[in-house]
């Protein structure tokens, strides 16, 4: 049974960071791309950034870029979003997925993944 959950999650400040965590189980880690997601109350779920099954690949979304970072540790089956400078409009549910196509490229797209976990609140406060 394939699990990813989400920590790290927290009430900041604008200006903070903050670290989120997303361990998984069940799956063979390092085949799998992994993304994180976000959504805000009333709003689309929206991809924040993705790293490929090796780590070399990443890519975040233009309203992150440069304020947040992923990576991946294979030997924990763990993967990290590490998010500094943070803004009110942060605020949302952040989740974690998988992608299990083997693709080498990071996708952006909901429907390309196959897990996802249960999500974890950040709320950022002016």
């Amino acid at each position: 049974q394939v699990q990813l959950v989400e920590s790290g999650g927290g009430l900041v400040q604008a200006g903070d960071s903050l670290r989120l965590s997303c361990a998984a189980s069940g799956l063979t880690f390092s085949n799998y791309a992994m993304g994180w997601f976000r959504q805000a109350p009333g709003k689309e779920r929206e991809f924040v950034c993705g790293v490929g099954w090796s780590g070399t690949l990443k890519a975040c979304a233009d309203n992150v870029k440069g304020r947040f970072t992923i990576s991946r540790d294979n030997a924990k089956n763990t993967v990290y979003l590490q998010m500094n400078s943070l803004k009110p409009e942060d605020t949302a549910v952040y989740y974690c997925a998988a992608d299990g196509s083997g693709s080498f490229f990071v996708k952006r797209e909901m429907s390309s993944y196959d897990y996802w976990g249960q999500g974890t609140q950040v709320t950022v406060s002016s």
